[in-house]
């Protein structure tokens, strides 16, 4: 997805529906810049907090996924 990432990001988050990031998507925070994945992860959570999204926990997004607790 790489350069698509941030619109498609912003508007699934806009049109109410879930998201996920991280270096598997994308290498790039921005053009030429590598990204970390933990960079990614904030940018995202802070575009849906600027949208007044709420964020779920690493707990509830494991649940969501059908996925049993982190060990």
């Amino acid at each position: 997805m790489s350069r698509m990432q941030l619109p498609m990001t912003t508007m699934a988050i806009v049109l109410g529906g879930h998201v996920r990031v991280g270096l598997e998507d994308n290498l790039y925070l921005k053009k030429g810049v590598l990204a970390r994945n933990e960079e990614l992860v904030a940018r995202a959570r802070h575009l849906a907090e600027d949208l007044q999204r709420e964020v779920a926990s690493p707990d509830e997004a494991r649940g969501m996924m059908g996925l049993g607790p982190q060990r």
